[in-house]
């Protein structure tokens, strides 16, 4: 990408914008779990459809660690188009996961680990569930935190040439720590995704 793809006040205010995005992300993920008015406006869905989502959630942050992990290869080696386009395809199916998480939540359910005596002949069985939890809290804790980070890296690099990302913005170094970040979070997201839906018992909490 030789010139920027955005231009205008987005360009002049990339910290304002950011912010402003990144309240808006924060307030509708909080609004499906504490603001029941914000709930109703999702439909209802069943137990399956909400497994269902569930799965195509997983799909959609396996695909995104892989690009994401194949931006940061071709940055480092100098493919500046395929690392944009990597980026880009990235954030889009943030929101594509955004489109599916908060109908899920809302109108559906989560589902919650259950201890089970049957799981006791498992080796250091009794590490799991707590293993289970610091990921993810920390998967949780990522999440939070790569918010405005991945926005101002977007932002900038949307707004900026090339040049101007190497010589005048802290993209570089920003995109660094909003990749790693955002990565770890959603490896750990999908590792909780497998214990929860495929390796042990977990039981349906309805919205």
């Amino acid at each position: 990408m030789d010139s920027p793809m955005v231009g205008g006040p987005i360009r002049d205010h990339p910290k304002a914008v950011t912010a402003l995005l990144s309240i808006v992300g924060y307030a509708a993920v909080a609004g499906v779990f504490l603001v029941p008015s914000f709930q109703a406006l999702f439909p209802s869905l069943t137990e399956g459809q909400v497994d269902t989502l569930a799965h195509a959630i997983a799909v959609v942050n396996t695909i995104t660690t892989v690009l994401l992990i194949a931006g940061w290869y071709w940055i480092r080696t100098d493919q500046v188009r395929k690392h944009a386009h990597a980026m880009v395809s990235s954030f889009v199916l943030i929101l594509v996961f955004l489109a599916m998480y908060l109908p899920k939540v809302a109108g559906g359910g989560t589902k919650e680990f259950v201890l089970d005596s049957a799981y006791s002949w498992v080796p250091l069985w009794e590490w799991i569930y707590p293993a289970y939890l610091i990921m993810l809290a920390i998967h949780i804790l990522l999440s939070i935190l790569a918010v405005p980070l991945v926005l101002y890296a977007i932002t900038l690099g949307l707004t900026h040439t090339p040049t101007e990302l190497r010589t005048e913005t802290p993209h570089a170094k920003i995109g660094r720590i909003a990749a790693g970040t955002w990565i770890l979070s959603l490896v750990l997201g999908v590792v909780t995704y497998l214990m929860l839906n495929h390796l042990y018992m977990a039981e349906f909490a309805a919205a």
